[in-house]
Protein backbone atom coordinates (compact mmCIF):
# COMPACT_ATOMS: atom_id res chain seq x y z
CA UNK A 1 0.00 0.00 0.00
CA UNK A 2 3.21 2.38 0.57
CA UNK A 3 4.44 1.57 -2.66
CA UNK A 4 0.74 2.30 -4.22
CA UNK A 5 0.92 5.48 -2.57
CA UNK A 6 4.73 6.80 -3.30
CA UNK A 7 3.41 5.86 -7.18
CA UNK A 8 0.31 7.66 -6.87
CA UNK A 9 2.36 10.57 -5.45
CA UNK A 10 4.93 10.05 -8.03
CA UNK A 11 2.69 10.49 -11.26
CA UNK A 12 1.12 13.32 -9.67
CA UNK A 13 3.97 15.27 -9.41
CA UNK A 14 5.30 14.41 -12.67
CA UNK A 15 2.04 15.69 -13.95
CA UNK A 16 2.08 18.89 -12.04
CA UNK A 17 5.59 19.28 -13.70
CA UNK A 18 4.07 18.10 -17.31
CA UNK A 19 0.90 20.91 -16.77
CA UNK A 20 3.11 23.88 -15.42
CA UNK A 21 5.81 23.51 -18.08
CA UNK A 22 4.98 20.84 -20.83
CA UNK A 23 0.88 22.00 -21.17
CA UNK A 24 0.86 25.82 -22.63
CA UNK A 25 3.40 24.35 -25.67
CA UNK A 26 1.25 21.39 -26.62
CA UNK A 27 -2.64 22.90 -25.83
CA UNK A 28 -1.61 25.89 -28.33
CA UNK A 29 -1.54 28.55 -25.71
CA UNK A 30 1.70 29.90 -27.18
CA UNK A 31 1.36 30.35 -30.61
CA UNK A 32 -2.19 31.93 -30.19
CA UNK A 33 -0.10 34.49 -28.48
CA UNK A 34 1.93 34.48 -30.61
CA UNK A 35 -0.50 34.73 -33.41
CA UNK A 36 -2.50 37.84 -31.45
CA UNK A 37 0.66 39.58 -30.96
CA UNK A 38 1.40 39.06 -34.89
CA UNK A 39 -1.80 40.79 -35.84
CA UNK A 40 -1.98 43.61 -33.04
CA UNK A 41 1.23 44.52 -34.66
CA UNK A 42 0.51 44.58 -38.47
CA UNK A 43 -2.93 46.18 -37.68
CA UNK A 44 -1.50 49.68 -36.70
CA UNK A 45 0.49 49.31 -40.43
CA UNK A 46 -2.53 48.30 -42.35
CA UNK A 47 -4.93 51.38 -40.62
CA UNK A 48 -2.00 53.54 -41.59
CA UNK A 49 -2.45 52.76 -45.54
CA UNK A 50 -5.52 54.95 -45.45
CA UNK A 51 -4.16 57.40 -43.36
CA UNK A 52 -3.50 60.61 -45.98
CA UNK A 53 -7.21 61.68 -46.04
CA UNK A 54 -8.35 60.82 -42.39
CA UNK A 55 -9.91 63.31 -40.18
CA UNK A 56 -7.40 64.47 -36.69
CA UNK A 57 -9.67 62.04 -34.44
CA UNK A 58 -9.13 59.54 -36.17
CA UNK A 59 -5.32 60.09 -36.72
CA UNK A 60 -5.38 60.56 -32.57
CA UNK A 61 -7.14 57.13 -32.53
CA UNK A 62 -4.70 55.39 -34.38
CA UNK A 63 -1.92 56.43 -32.44
CA UNK A 64 -3.73 55.67 -29.22
CA UNK A 65 -3.97 52.22 -30.60
CA UNK A 66 -0.63 51.88 -31.50
CA UNK A 67 0.81 53.04 -27.87
CA UNK A 68 -1.42 50.46 -26.43
CA UNK A 69 -0.01 47.51 -28.77
CA UNK A 70 3.76 48.89 -28.28
CA UNK A 71 2.50 48.62 -24.39
CA UNK A 72 1.16 45.04 -24.45
CA UNK A 73 3.98 44.02 -26.26
CA UNK A 74 6.87 45.68 -23.99
CA UNK A 75 4.34 43.76 -21.12
CA UNK A 76 4.18 39.83 -22.86
CA UNK A 77 6.59 38.78 -20.19
CA UNK A 78 5.35 39.06 -16.77
CA UNK A 79 7.46 39.74 -13.38
CA UNK A 80 6.42 37.34 -10.39
CA UNK A 81 4.85 39.87 -8.08
CA UNK A 82 2.14 41.40 -11.26
CA UNK A 83 1.11 37.28 -10.94
CA UNK A 84 0.73 37.64 -8.23
CA UNK A 85 -1.80 40.28 -7.56
CA UNK A 86 -3.37 39.11 -10.81
CA UNK A 87 -4.51 36.00 -8.13
CA UNK A 88 -5.81 38.53 -5.76
CA UNK A 89 -3.21 37.52 -3.54
CA UNK A 90 -1.53 39.94 -0.83
CA UNK A 91 1.84 37.77 -0.48
CA UNK A 92 5.09 39.66 -1.62
CA UNK A 93 7.89 38.02 -4.10
CA UNK A 94 9.78 37.18 -0.93
CA UNK A 95 6.74 35.42 0.69
CA UNK A 96 5.73 33.65 -1.98
CA UNK A 97 9.73 32.13 -2.71
CA UNK A 98 9.97 30.91 0.75
CA UNK A 99 6.36 29.16 0.85
CA UNK A 100 7.71 27.17 -2.27
CA UNK A 101 10.89 26.38 -0.76
CA UNK A 102 9.16 25.03 2.15
CA UNK A 103 6.88 23.34 0.46
CA UNK A 104 9.88 21.68 -2.18
CA UNK A 105 12.01 20.82 1.26
CA UNK A 106 9.04 19.48 3.02
CA UNK A 107 7.83 17.23 0.20
CA UNK A 108 11.44 16.38 0.01
CA UNK A 109 12.12 15.46 3.62
CA UNK A 110 9.01 13.66 3.70
CA UNK A 111 9.96 10.99 0.74
CA UNK A 112 13.48 11.21 1.38
CA UNK A 113 12.19 9.34 5.27
CA UNK A 114 9.76 6.76 4.16
CA UNK A 115 12.76 5.29 2.19
CA UNK A 116 11.88 5.76 -1.06
CA UNK A 117 15.30 6.66 -2.09
CA UNK A 118 17.64 10.07 -3.20
CA UNK A 119 15.92 10.02 -6.61
CA UNK A 120 12.48 10.17 -5.82
CA UNK A 121 12.46 12.56 -2.88
CA UNK A 122 14.61 14.66 -5.37
CA UNK A 123 11.87 14.83 -8.32
CA UNK A 124 8.87 15.35 -5.33
CA UNK A 125 10.56 17.94 -3.72
CA UNK A 126 11.28 19.71 -7.15
CA UNK A 127 8.17 19.40 -8.32
CA UNK A 128 6.20 20.64 -4.83
CA UNK A 129 8.51 23.46 -5.49
CA UNK A 130 8.17 24.77 -9.07
CA UNK A 131 5.26 23.25 -10.20
CA UNK A 132 2.46 23.11 -6.87
CA UNK A 133 2.56 26.89 -6.30
CA UNK A 134 2.52 27.95 -9.93
CA UNK A 135 -0.28 25.80 -10.31
CA UNK A 136 -2.06 27.06 -7.68
CA UNK A 137 -1.43 30.74 -8.89
CA UNK A 138 -2.31 29.78 -11.88
CA UNK A 139 -5.77 28.19 -10.52
CA UNK A 140 -7.06 31.47 -8.46
CA UNK A 141 -6.17 33.56 -11.52
CA UNK A 142 -8.88 31.84 -13.46
CA UNK A 143 -10.99 31.78 -10.91
CA UNK A 144 -10.44 34.87 -10.03
CA UNK A 145 -10.83 36.23 -14.28
CA UNK A 146 -14.42 34.22 -13.97
CA UNK A 147 -15.74 36.53 -10.76
CA UNK A 148 -14.90 39.60 -12.54
CA UNK A 149 -16.31 38.42 -16.06
CA UNK A 150 -19.61 37.46 -14.00
CA UNK A 151 -20.27 40.93 -12.89
CA UNK A 152 -18.19 43.35 -15.18
CA UNK A 153 -20.98 43.86 -17.41
CA UNK A 154 -23.34 45.06 -14.97
CA UNK A 155 -20.92 47.52 -13.75
CA UNK A 156 -20.55 48.77 -17.22
CA UNK A 157 -24.15 48.91 -17.30
CA UNK A 158 -24.45 51.05 -14.55
CA UNK A 159 -21.50 53.42 -16.03
CA UNK A 160 -24.11 53.68 -19.12
CA UNK A 161 -27.14 54.73 -16.84
CA UNK A 162 -25.10 56.95 -14.64
CA UNK A 163 -24.50 59.20 -18.11
CA UNK A 164 -27.33 59.39 -19.21
CA UNK A 165 -28.79 60.49 -15.96
CA UNK A 166 -26.39 63.37 -15.92
CA UNK A 167 -23.64 61.90 -13.61
CA UNK A 168 -20.20 62.21 -14.23
CA UNK A 169 -18.10 59.78 -14.91
CA UNK A 170 -16.31 59.90 -11.50
CA UNK A 171 -19.22 59.43 -9.81
CA UNK A 172 -20.39 56.71 -11.39
CA UNK A 173 -17.50 54.77 -10.86
CA UNK A 174 -17.83 55.50 -6.84
CA UNK A 175 -21.04 53.71 -7.40
CA UNK A 176 -19.68 50.74 -8.39
CA UNK A 177 -16.88 50.39 -5.55
CA UNK A 178 -19.57 51.34 -2.99
CA UNK A 179 -22.27 48.98 -4.09
CA UNK A 180 -20.43 46.22 -7.13
CA UNK A 181 -19.22 42.50 -5.47
CA UNK A 182 -15.52 41.37 -5.45
CA UNK A 183 -13.23 41.88 -7.51
CA UNK A 184 -15.06 44.34 -9.41
CA UNK A 185 -15.16 45.93 -6.50
CA UNK A 186 -11.59 46.54 -5.41
CA UNK A 187 -10.40 46.72 -8.89
CA UNK A 188 -12.67 49.77 -9.71
CA UNK A 189 -11.42 51.41 -6.15
CA UNK A 190 -8.34 51.07 -7.29
CA UNK A 191 -9.11 53.35 -10.78
CA UNK A 192 -10.44 55.73 -8.32
CA UNK A 193 -7.57 56.08 -6.13
CA UNK A 194 -5.20 56.19 -8.74
CA UNK A 195 -7.11 59.38 -10.51
CA UNK A 196 -6.97 60.95 -6.50
CA UNK A 197 -3.44 61.06 -6.55
CA UNK A 198 -3.15 62.52 -10.34
CA UNK A 199 -3.04 59.42 -12.93
CA UNK A 200 -5.10 60.04 -15.64
CA UNK A 201 -8.59 58.73 -16.01
CA UNK A 202 -8.18 56.76 -19.29
CA UNK A 203 -4.35 55.73 -17.59
CA UNK A 204 -5.58 54.20 -14.95
CA UNK A 205 -8.43 52.16 -16.42
CA UNK A 206 -6.07 51.22 -19.17
CA UNK A 207 -3.96 49.66 -16.09
CA UNK A 208 -7.43 47.56 -15.20
CA UNK A 209 -5.89 44.97 -17.98
CA UNK A 210 -2.67 44.65 -16.21
CA UNK A 211 -3.87 43.55 -13.06
CA UNK A 212 -7.12 41.82 -14.86
CA UNK A 213 -5.76 40.21 -18.16
CA UNK A 214 -8.86 39.72 -19.65
CA UNK A 215 -10.06 40.80 -23.45
CA UNK A 216 -13.00 42.61 -21.40
CA UNK A 217 -10.72 44.86 -19.85
CA UNK A 218 -8.46 45.53 -22.51
CA UNK A 219 -11.80 46.98 -24.37
CA UNK A 220 -12.83 48.80 -21.12
CA UNK A 221 -9.75 50.73 -21.15
CA UNK A 222 -9.46 51.32 -24.81
CA UNK A 223 -13.10 53.10 -24.71
CA UNK A 224 -11.96 55.46 -21.93
CA UNK A 225 -8.59 56.44 -23.08
CA UNK A 226 -10.12 57.20 -26.60
CA UNK A 227 -12.89 59.02 -25.68
CA UNK A 228 -10.39 61.20 -22.69
CA UNK A 229 -8.20 61.72 -25.69
CA UNK A 230 -10.55 62.00 -28.84
CA UNK A 231 -13.78 62.69 -27.44
CA UNK A 232 -17.42 61.25 -28.14
CA UNK A 233 -20.50 60.03 -26.91
CA UNK A 234 -19.36 58.05 -24.16
CA UNK A 235 -22.79 56.45 -22.94
CA UNK A 236 -23.28 55.06 -26.67
CA UNK A 237 -19.73 53.64 -26.43
CA UNK A 238 -19.87 51.68 -23.43
CA UNK A 239 -23.48 50.88 -23.92
CA UNK A 240 -22.17 48.94 -27.51
CA UNK A 241 -19.35 47.70 -25.06
CA UNK A 242 -21.99 46.32 -22.82
CA UNK A 243 -23.67 44.73 -25.45
CA UNK A 244 -20.45 43.03 -26.91
CA UNK A 245 -19.15 41.64 -23.19
CA UNK A 246 -22.86 40.23 -23.00
CA UNK A 247 -22.74 38.66 -26.25
CA UNK A 248 -19.29 37.19 -25.41
CA UNK A 249 -20.75 36.01 -22.15
CA UNK A 250 -23.68 34.09 -24.05
CA UNK A 251 -21.35 33.29 -26.47
CA UNK A 252 -19.12 31.31 -23.77
CA UNK A 253 -21.87 29.60 -22.05
CA UNK A 254 -23.25 28.46 -25.33
CA UNK A 255 -19.98 26.62 -25.91
CA UNK A 256 -19.66 25.32 -22.94
CA UNK A 257 -23.10 23.89 -23.19
CA UNK A 258 -22.42 22.41 -26.12
CA UNK A 259 -18.74 20.71 -25.35
CA UNK A 260 -19.94 19.31 -22.33
CA UNK A 261 -20.66 15.88 -23.64
CA UNK A 262 -17.21 15.90 -25.19
CA UNK A 263 -15.35 17.06 -21.01
CA UNK A 264 -17.63 13.91 -19.57
CA UNK A 265 -16.35 11.38 -22.50
CA UNK A 266 -13.07 12.87 -22.05
CA UNK A 267 -13.18 12.71 -17.72
CA UNK A 268 -14.42 9.53 -17.83
CA UNK A 269 -12.10 8.02 -20.82
CA UNK A 270 -9.39 9.64 -18.82
CA UNK A 271 -10.39 8.19 -15.12
CA UNK A 272 -11.39 4.85 -16.57
CA UNK A 273 -8.04 2.66 -15.98
CA UNK A 274 -7.01 4.26 -12.92
CA UNK A 275 -10.36 2.89 -11.77
CA UNK A 276 -9.51 -0.36 -13.29
CA UNK A 277 -6.29 -0.25 -11.62
CA UNK A 278 -8.11 0.19 -8.22
CA UNK A 279 -10.33 -2.49 -8.35
CA UNK A 280 -8.07 -5.22 -9.51
CA UNK A 281 -5.79 -4.23 -7.04
CA UNK A 282 -8.59 -4.94 -4.22
CA UNK A 283 -9.58 -7.83 -5.53
CA UNK A 284 -6.80 -9.32 -6.74
CA UNK A 285 -3.33 -7.30 -5.27
CA UNK A 286 -1.03 -9.89 -6.24
CA UNK A 287 -1.62 -10.13 -9.77
CA UNK A 288 -1.16 -6.00 -10.34
CA UNK A 289 1.68 -5.88 -7.44
CA UNK A 290 4.26 -7.04 -10.24
CA UNK A 291 3.87 -3.76 -11.72
CA UNK A 292 5.52 -2.07 -8.64
CA UNK A 293 7.69 -5.09 -7.60
CA UNK A 294 9.38 -5.98 -10.64
CA UNK A 295 11.41 -4.12 -12.83
CA UNK A 296 10.00 -4.44 -15.81
CA UNK A 297 6.81 -3.16 -14.56
CA UNK A 298 7.66 -0.20 -13.18
CA UNK A 299 9.02 0.42 -16.53
CA UNK A 300 5.62 -0.09 -17.71
CA UNK A 301 4.13 1.28 -15.29
CA UNK A 302 5.78 4.58 -16.31
CA UNK A 303 5.42 4.25 -19.86
CA UNK A 304 1.69 3.99 -19.39
CA UNK A 305 1.52 7.06 -16.96
CA UNK A 306 3.59 9.32 -19.79
CA UNK A 307 1.27 7.95 -22.63
CA UNK A 308 -2.02 8.27 -20.52
CA UNK A 309 -0.76 12.51 -19.66
CA UNK A 310 -0.22 12.76 -23.25
CA UNK A 311 -3.11 11.30 -24.43
CA UNK A 312 -5.07 13.68 -21.32
CA UNK A 313 -3.75 16.81 -23.05
CA UNK A 314 -4.68 15.75 -26.63
CA UNK A 315 -8.34 15.06 -25.39
CA UNK A 316 -7.85 18.27 -23.43
CA UNK A 317 -7.05 20.64 -26.49
CA UNK A 318 -9.47 18.76 -28.73
CA UNK A 319 -12.52 19.61 -26.83
CA UNK A 320 -10.79 23.64 -25.26
CA UNK A 321 -13.28 25.66 -27.46
CA UNK A 322 -11.85 29.24 -28.04
CA UNK A 323 -12.99 32.55 -28.90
Amino acid sequence: MQTLALFFLVTVAIGGIGWVFVYPILSGERRVEQRRANVARTMPARRSEGRAGGKPRRDQIEETLKELDARHAANKRLPLAVRISQAGLTWSKRRFILTAVALGAAGFILFLFTGTGLLPALGVGFAAAFGLPFWILSFLKKRREAKFLNTFPDAVDIIVRGIKSGLPLMDCLRVIVSDAPEPVKSEFRTIVESQTVGVPLGEACLKLYERMPVPEANFFGIVILIQQKAGGNLSEALGNLSRVLRDRKRMQAKIQSMSMEAKASGAIIASLPIVVMGLVYFTSPDYISLLWTERMGNVLLTASAIWMSIGVMVMRKMINFDF
